[in-house]
């Protein structure tokens, strides 16, 4: 007879067979349980979805907050710029202590350019109405440009010296050609380096001609006018004697108002050769000796020495930040497409 608890038996042998572990298997069939009973639960894919559609509406809101707070502070830069720059854009007006006004007129005379007469004229009222300026500089750095502006400029000259009672003084400093001099014979003096260009009293208008290029490239001008002369500045039109001596006429009369501007302005002091309205130019010191300009100096020299107030104050109006803006991505992109399709008119250069 066998014993069961004698090992080798055909009765349980604990290490051959051990037992179940109850506690273990409780806990897997209650987890399972859980699972499957959870799985089960009504809604649950519901809940689900709401929580990722929450957790998305949250990042976005997020985004957005971020985005808004980004534009905000972009904002807040460009107004801090731009009010710094319209703070900056020109001189105050009110009283100082005495000193010497200066005005640039630098580059091409032209509308739309810092050298044209909105800015210029501008600029040497706010110099003259300050009680502390004692005189007014122009200093010039200009080939010349547009004649109407260099005459709006001429005109404003000679009203505001004898509105203010006060001097105003032209000093050169390259160059100072064409509608340049135009503008700098109004000025009481004229001072410049002795090294300086000066002069050019001439019109020019210029253009090209293609009428022979395009009969040997086989191209056929399409132009359709009103009017018989209406297209004669047309580079790819020919031109006719009459309309050539149109023009000719036109150029002729702006130059004699350019020389009658000269003579009022620089009077007995112009030594006239006939070369001196030729549309030559000379040196600095050339044209002192032809009476076009009085003396040799710069803007120091004026300042300490003609009008004794060492202080200079610059009442230059220029573009603001705002300004080149709109010009460079508004209107004014429209209006060089359109000046790229025109003849230039008449030039004081």
């Amino acid at each position: 007879m066998t014993d069961p608890q004698q090992p080798g038996s055909s009765g349980f042998d604990p290490k051959s067979n051990p037992a179940p572990d109850l506690w273990a298997q409780a806990a897997t069939n209650s987890g399972a349980a859980s699972v499957s009973d959870s799985s089960r639960e009504p809604g649950w894919e519901r809940a689900t979805l709401e929580k990722l559609a929450f957790s998305a509406l949250n990042e976005q809101r997020s985004a957005r907050r971020w985005k808004i707070f980004f534009r905000l502070a972009w904002l807040l830069l460009v107004v801090a710029v731009v009010f710094v720059a319209l703070s900056q854009s020109s001189p105050g007006t009110s009283k100082s202590a005495p000193h010497t006004a200066v005005v640039d007129i630098k580059g091409e005379i032209a509308s739309g350019a810092e050298a044209s007469a909105e800015f210029v004229v501008a600029a040497m009222r706010s110099a003259l109405e300050d009680e502390g300026s004692q005189a007014l500089v122009l200093l010039i750095n200009s080939p010349g440009g547009s004649p109407v502006q260099a005459g709006i400029i001429n005109d404003e000259i000679i009203r505001l010296k004898a509105k203010h009672n006060k001097p105003i003084y032209a000093v050169v400093e390259e160059t100072c050609a064409s509608a340049a001099y135009y503008i700098a014979a109004a000025a009481d003096e004229i001072f410049v380096d002795k090294a300086s260009i000066v002069g050019s009293i001439g019109v020019l208008m210029d253009g090209f001609g293609f009428t022979g290029t395009m009969e040997k490239l086989g191209v056929e001008r399409r132009l359709l006018t009103a009017g018989e002369n209406k297209g004669f500045l047309d580079p790819f039109s020919p031109q006719t004697e009459a309309q050539r001596a149109y023009a000719q006429t036109m150029l002729d009369q702006i130059h004699q108002q350019f020389i009658a501007v000269v003579k009022a302005g620089r009077g007995d002091r112009l030594k006239t050769t006939p070369d001196t309205f030729s549309g030559l130019f000379w040196t600095g010191q050339q044209a002192v000796e032809m009476g076009l300009a009085d003396k040799l100096g710069n803007l120091d020299y004026v300042a300490r020495e003609v009008v004794k107030a060492e202080d200079v104050i610059d009442y230059t109006r220029r573009d603001n930040v705002a300004e080149r803006l709109v010009k460079r991505f508004g209107a004014a992109m429209g209006m060089g497409a359109v000046k790229s399709l025109s003849v230039a008119g008449p030039q004081l250069r």
